[in-house]
């Protein structure tokens, strides 16, 4: 097992985890700074790659991923620098995916072709909603009209782009949800991630939720509503969901979070960043430090970036293929869960056909369209001794 990542692919996450403002939703590792020493973080992040670099060797990369936070803050100097040294550290494949995510205020024309000139050549925007108060109730700091120049000018820039939408949000109806996301199709993306409004703890949202103060949200059947019109509305149009919140044309499916999604190995740097390498034939599960001023006083001592690094266990790596591959349309191969000690559960496996909630054929485990709501339950089904 520890060796088939080589199918899923090699990828680099990079963090970047400074915002303008904090969303109170979002629960992600990012933090506004009144100011920041560019040439400090360029110092840490090459020096992170090379470290990288000389523990994974040669190997041929298919993905880099600039997340946040909001990397279109970076400078493109500091992008280009990055980028630059990835390729003197590994073999770019030649489909190799260079992604940026964005948020539309921080969206220049000028900056987008400096991107571009470096090496970027996918980005994703989070528009996160097509109307003005429910921007301002998700925390947004940009208008629809933004988001629609924003979204003009980075189709004008890159061959791919991307964007987010936020649904099952505050007072929103169903049909107010079906109009909304046939107006996003209408501007014919090649890829869309719809999300749900998750209340998580910890973020501003989840204290006013607690205190009572968070109302409107929808109810379990009308959130399942939204997110089974979801489906429906994007296979009309041609965007079919390859994975739970993730729609796209044939072909245009991120590869970066397919890395993730098929178990293949991935190195994250940057303050947060949480990785899956395989080294000297065992896999291993990494993660950085947290708090941005610790990663970069660590890096700049000489020390690594990384917080933890664990030998991940062979059941332990089985759950993990489970939980990650049944997000995907196309499930899992047999092949990949067949291993000395563990197998897919018989008798629990029976029970989810019976219910329709999976669907098993020679080569392929795979959650149905009524069972992909249903994730947790079935993985927890198909873990039972």
């Amino acid at each position: 097992m520890t060796e088939s990542w080589q199918q899923a692919g090699f990828g680099l996450y990079l963090h970047w985890p400074f915002c303008a403002s904090k969303c109170p939703y979002c629960d992600f590792n990012s933090h506004v700074s009144a100011s920041i020493d560019m040439d400090a973080w360029e110092t840490a992040f090459l020096a992170e790659i090379d470290r990288v670099g000389r523990e994974t060797g040669p190997r041929v990369l298919d993905s880099v991923f600039f997340g946040g936070g909001t990397p279109s803050l970076m400078p493109v100097r500091l992008v280009d620098r990055i980028l630059t040294r990835v390729r003197e550290t590994w073999h770019l494949s030649n489909n190799c995916e260079i992604t940026l995510e964005a948020n539309p205020t921080s969206i220049e024309a000028d900056k987008f072709r400096g991107f571009r000139d470096a090496g970027v050549n996918r980005v994703s925007i989070g528009i996160q909603a097509l109307n003005d108060p429910d921007l301002k109730k998700l925390g947004r700091l940009h208008s629809v009209s933004e988001a629609m120049t924003a979204l003009e000018t980075a189709c004008n820039t890159f061959n791919r782009v991307s964007f987010d939408l936020i649904y099952a949000r505050q007072d929103q109806s169903l049909p107010e949800w079906q109009a909304e996301l046939n107006r996003a199709l209408d501007l014919e993306p090649d890829h869309l991630s719809l999300y749900q409004l998750t209340i998580e703890d910890g973020t501003a949202f989840g204290d006013r939720f607690a205190k009572g103060g968070l109302r409107g949200l929808p109810s379990e059947d009308l959130s399942a509503d939204m997110y089974f019109a979801t489906q429906e509305i994007c296979d009309h149009k041609g965007l079919p969901a390859y994975e739970v919140s993730n729609h796209a044309r044939p072909g245009q499916e991120s590869r970066h979070n397919l890395i993730y999604w098929n178990y293949g190995d991935y190195a994250g740097i940057g303050p947060g960043a949480h990785g899956r390498l395989t080294l000297d034939g065992e896999k291993y599960a990494t993660e950085t430090h947290l708090a941005p001023n610790s990663w970069l006083s660590s890096v700049s001592a000489n020390r690594s970036g990384e917080s933890v690094r664990d030998k991940i266990s062979e059941q332990d790596q089985y759950v993990e293929r489970l939980l990650m591959g049944l997000r995907l349309h196309g499930g899992i191969l047999i092949q990949h869960l067949s291993s000395i000690s563990f197998s897919p559960n018989a008798s629990s496996i029976n029970e989810l056909r019976e219910n329709g909630l999976i669907s098993v054929d020679e080569t392929r485990l795979k959650a149905t369209p009524e069972g992909r709501p249903l994730l947790n339950a079935i993985l927890r089904k198909l873990l039972e001794d």
